[in-house]
């Protein structure tokens, strides 16, 4: 199953927390605080497999986090570090966010870093002083980054192959390359994209992507169109194929403007875009009058004409030969500039605690207040002082006590409850 379009969560790996230990050895008395730093979060990173042609594994799992940093130990060894978490996308894969602004283009082999590993925490080592020898206290860990991300694939092709249905898209393709998508005589017979590179001589080659047929009205979701127009974004010429003898009542010139009708209203841009005009089916013609019309209106807006019969492979080598000099003037293949701006940390103010009661209980959040307490050790007298001396320091008992807090009376931060006390 083809598939180019799927949403995802990565959470990188939460870093180790710092190791609370002392120096124990004999003859060595009051060795001090030894407690290692931990390990840092795993990372997530993306990198650009060739041989995945698809989305389709992102269907069946959605979540991926990386592996969490070990705890520091004793003796100041560092815990050891996150596995990182490799994701295999197809090339020309992009990241976006929730909000749709592109993160990365994955077209080219460097390795990218989706989600960082939050940092290690710090040792009690750290924190010894003259006045302090003995600090039972060490910094935990912090969390690794998360993204809610979308996955679209649009193909890296040269050029796009577009037309109606049962045109002869796919019999080109299998003619000039070695890609063998499914041929019949019924429209929607390509459900997905086919690739094929056709080599014209040494050293010079292109990629030819067949685009299942599109209908009128598919920039609006109709036929499958909607679901592979996306794919022509990034070609750099467009063969536009036409059935030329008007095999099944339809008027050529009718179903040209009808095209580039729909790929007009998907994307202005793609009318601009490079075109060469197939009139495919020549060879079955019984009435040339539509073949002439068609011609005439193509030749009237510039574009270069080729009568071709891809069964017979009639015309087919001036095709190729003039896509490839065509391709020689235009510039590479477009590669997607990233137009998102990572949020800035959020640390909170002071200022920003709400106060809540209920039911006799004072209720405290806020970003702020949240970071403090991931960073207390509550079994340690010393570390117990410092989360008060900070809510004293930033005016959060000034404003309980504005609101007529008692002695006794509970207060409520996250899963913590204590009485307060003047």
């Amino acid at each position: 199953m083809f598939t180019d379009y799927a949403k995802i969560y990565i959470r990188a790996g939460r870093g180790g927390d710092g190791a609370v230990t002392f120096h124990r050895e004999k003859y060595v008395a009051a060795g001090g605080p030894d407690g290692g730093d931990g390990g840092r979060g795993g990372n997530i990173v993306f990198v650009v497999d060739d041989h995945a042609s698809s989305l389709i594994e992102f269907k069946f799992k959605r979540k991926y986090v990386a592996e969490d940093g070990m705890a520091g130990s004793g003796k100041r060894c560092f815990g050891k570090s996150g596995q990182d978490l490799v994701i295999k996308v197809p090339r020309g894969t992009l990241l976006k966010s929730a909000d749709g602004a592109i993160i990365k283009d994955m077209s080219s082999d460097e390795p990218f870093i989706a989600a960082k590993g939050g940092r290690g925490g710090w040792g009690n080592s750290h924190f010894a002083t003259p006045t302090r020898q003995t600090p039972r206290f060490a910094k935990p860990g912090l969390p690794g980054e998360e993204l809610n991300l979308t996955l679209e694939l649009k193909l890296l092709a040269d050029v796009g192959l577009a037309g109606f249905p049962n045109v002869g898209k796919s019999t080109l393709l299998s003619v000039v390359s070695s890609a063998r998508p499914k041929i019949a005589n019924y429209h929607f017979t390509t459900l997905a994209p086919n690739l094929g590179v056709v080599r014209i001589s040494e050293g010079v080659s292109f990629v030819l992507a067949d685009i299942p047929g599109i209908i009128e009205g598919a920039s609006e979701g109709a036929g499958l169109g909607h679901y592979f127009l996306r794919h022509i974004d990034r070609c750099r010429l467009v063969v536009h194929m036409v059935d030329g003898a008007g095999s099944e009542g339809r008027d050529p010139v009718e179903d040209f403007e009808t095209i580039n009708a729909e790929l007009k209203k998907y994307d202005p841009a793609l009318a601009s875009r490079p075109q060469i005009v197939a009139a495919n089916k020549c060879d079955i013609a019984e009435d040339g009058e539509p073949l002439a019309k068609l011609r005439a209106h193509v030749e009237k807006l510039g574009l270069p004409f080729f009568e071709i019969s891809a069964a017979t492979r009639q015309g087919v080598d001036e095709l190729m030969k003039r896509i490839a000099e065509e391709l020689s003037k235009l510039p590479p293949v477009a590669v997607y500039e990233s137009d998102y701006v990572k949020p800035a940390p959020e640390f909170g103010s002071p200022d920003e605690v709400t106060i809540e009661v209920h039911d006799g209980v004072y209720c405290l959040e806020g970003k702020w207040l949240e970071l403090l307490v991931a960073s207390t050790n509550f079994t340690d007298y010393e570390s117990r002082m410092y989360f008060e001396r900070n809510l004293r320091r930033c005016g959060i008992f000034d404003r309980l006590e504005e609101m007529g807090i008692n002695d006794g009376d509970t207060i409520s931060i996250y899963d913590l409850e204590f009485d307060y006390v003047r």
